[in-house]
């Protein structure tokens, strides 16, 4: 589970920079959709490192905090983004 953890944190970052550096608009919000699916398997395999005790309650509380905030960032950078698209 924790190597899950790992391999999902760590592609949201990676998916972003590839975004930064997107060729396209469509590109782009491709990209960060994709750091917006990996963040949200990454709540889920904190959630579940907190259930089964690996990680204590105060260290999952944390990342769980830190984990929606960057889900709110990437959910209304993804709207946006697609939103302008129409437009």
């Amino acid at each position: 589970m924790s190597r899950q953890l790992l391999k999902s944190g760590t592609s949201i970052g990676a998916n972003v920079k590839e975004a930064i550096r997107g060729q396209t608009k469509p590109d782009f919000g491709a990209k960060m959709n994709i750091a917006l699916k990996e963040a949200s398997e990454t709540e889920y395999w904190i959630e579940l490192l907190g259930e089964t005790g690996y990680l204590d309650e105060r260290m999952t509380e944390s990342l769980l905090a830190d984990c929606v905030e960057l889900l709110r960032l990437l959910t209304s950078i993804v709207k946006t983004t697609f939103s302008e698209k129409n437009k």
